[in-house]
């Protein structure tokens, strides 16, 4: 049965300076261990703990992600996350549909990350920021028609603070064994569980079983009823978190002990 989790309190400390982080190794290819514990919650923008990472979900398949030492990166970024004139370090972008990417990126960004290549080979990004590093698992699409297109999406990897976390992009089809060696064990991952744009329900709830995350974050769904079937069929094997907030803080001390989903409310930065 869904449960809701309540709101623990808040835990702030002031983050190190940038150029003074260095990367805690990740779990990507070994199981974290996993301890039991508190996920903590603050707005986005507000100081870090130390070793810990705030996911806020902004709409759609864009999260915006914060580490203590400063670096934040938006996922499949559209050109917009709110009305706060906001530059991240790095966004990540795929094009299966045109709400996952822009052509026209903001100049001040430093690191554009295209999940697809424009020569048709796959993308290929290996981005160290030293607190973070930013990594892709290139996947197919589908194209008009029943075409196919290789390595048109990216599964980006963001190993910070000890952990993994992982971002599906626009999913089209399970991962091939080889790519699920490729992502390594992800402690978090972004999941789009619309249920037909990208992967049917049945099949993307099987690719979250294999992953094993110690938390889901559902992304890409269209209303309740949309998320509901979603959490419907993941709660026999995972713990339902259904959120008021649109931010979590994780750190690698404080994952759950079981895995669990955490659905957030999108909302955009102000």
């Amino acid at each position: 049965m869904m449960t809701r989790v309540l709101t623990v309190a808040l835990l702030i400390a002031f983050a190190v300076p940038l150029q003074a982080q260095t990367r805690t190794p990740s779990h990507c290819i070994a199981i974290a261990g996993a301890a039991p514990g508190l996920i903590w919650q603050a707005a986005w923008g507000d100081p870090l703990p130390a070793e810990t990472v705030r996911l806020s979900y902004v709409g759609h398949s864009t999260y915006f992600i914060e580490t203590a030492g400063g670096l934040s990166v938006a996922t499949d970024y559209t050109g917009i996350l709110g009305v706060a004139d906001l530059v991240p370090d790095v966004v990540t972008m795929n094009h299966a549909h045109s709400s996952h990417w822009t052509s026209e990126p903001d100049d001040r960004i430093p690191h554009v990350l295209q999940g697809w290549d424009y020569t048709g080979e796959p993308a290929d990004h290996y981005l160290d920021l030293r607190e973070m590093l930013i990594r892709n698992v290139p996947t197919d699409i589908r194209g008009f028609g029943g075409t196919v297109e290789p390595a048109g999406n990216s599964i980006f990897v963001f190993e910070v603070a000890g952990l993994c976390i992982g971002h599906l992009g626009h999913l089209h089809h399970e991962p091939t064994p080889e790519q699920y060696a490729a992502l390594g064990r992800l402690d978090v991952v972004m999941a789009p569980v619309d249920g037909g744009m990208t992967l049917d329900l049945p099949t993307m709830i099987r690719v979250l079983k294999r992953l094993r995350s110690s938390i889901v974050l559902p992304m890409h769904w269209f209303g309740p009823s949309g998320l509901a079937r979603f959490l419907s069929g993941m709660e026999a094997d995972f713990v339902i978190d259904l959120r008021e907030e649109s931010e979590v803080e994780v750190s690698l001390r404080t994952l759950p002990a079981r895995p669990t989903v955490i659905a957030l409310l999108p909302r955009p930065l102000d």
